[in-house]
């Protein structure tokens, strides 16, 4: 019999989709030292089901919805659409780390959220997420400066700019827009003879070495400039991030919901 007065803890039942890849691996593997969580099943893509695990694997989803609160997602865009709709199906919050949706995808995300909770980012990171609130921030108190992002990741990463440096650009831009600066120009990986234009947020990208993730938004005016920056050192940066939504999201009301609302910044 408890006591009157005393706070059970929830313990959050998850699925992670995706549990052998380099993020789920990760997330599932933080997930078994965590008190917080149980991990019920990893979903997986690979026919051989004969990979040592210390959780059940399954190439189904459904095989794991009815022990689940909460589902997190780092696969591919077709794989996660497909877990969202069992999700959906089953009423099961979902955190969804994949990238690469196109709009008709992210038109789905956006239907389903009104159905189920979701939390969804293309950066995970706890730290990264409060940069692009600060971005904001510094970018309308100080209207003038121009805005140039520089960002370096891993030699083997394919795409720049990166998801992040993006995202930080659209902070700047969207927080100058909404204080009447007019429409601002995201400009990735410069080059040419012509000048810089006064609405434009540049981006350079480099890819060297192992570097896990660096992103840095100068605002620079007249005698002066301001940084902001973030490192990751480690990708189970990204994989707590995962987890921290997981936590929150479990028991929300339907919706889609970014970082900064696990945050508490309060911004949609």
């Amino acid at each position: 019999m408890l006591r009157k007065g005393l706070v059970v803890k929830q313990v959050v039942r998850l699925v992670v989709c995706g549990a052998l890849g380099r993020m789920g691996s990760r997330v599932a593997a933080l997930a078994c030292r965590d008190t917080a969580f149980t991990l019920v099943g990893g979903v997986v893509r690979s026919p051989d089901l004969t990979t040592p695990s210390s959780f059940p694997l399954s190439h189904r989803l459904q095989d794991f919805l009815d022990s689940a609160d909460v589902i997190v997602d780092f696969t591919e865009p077709r794989s996660s659409l497909e877990h969202l709709g069992l999700a959906v199906r089953s009423g099961k919050a979902v955190v969804i780390g994949t990238t690469g949706f196109g709009k008709p995808q992210v038109r789905r995300i956006a239907q389903a959220g009104r159905k189920v909770p979701i939390v969804m980012a293309s950066n995970m990171s706890l730290g990264a997420n409060l940069l692009f609130y600060l971005a904001g921030l510094a970018a309308a108190k100080l209207p003038g400066y121009d805005a140039e992002i520089i960002e370096v990741h891993h030699r083997h990463k394919k795409d720049a700019p990166s998801g992040t440096a993006l995202r930080l650009a659209q902070s700047v831009a969207c927080s100058r827009s909404r204080s009447g600066l007019g429409d601002f120009k995201i400009q990735p990986c410069r080059c040419g003879t012509s000048p810089r234009g006064e609405q434009e947020i540049g981006i350079a990208s480099v890819r060297a070495g192992d570097v896990v993730g660096e992103h840095t938004l100068i605002l620079a005016g007249e005698g002066e400039r301001v940084e902001l920056s973030h490192r990751a050192f480690s990708r189970d940066v990204f994989a707590q991030g995962a987890l921290s939504a997981a936590k929150w999201v479990c028991g929300k009301k339907p919706g889609w919901y970014d970082m900064s609302r696990v945050l508490g910044l309060g911004l949609e």
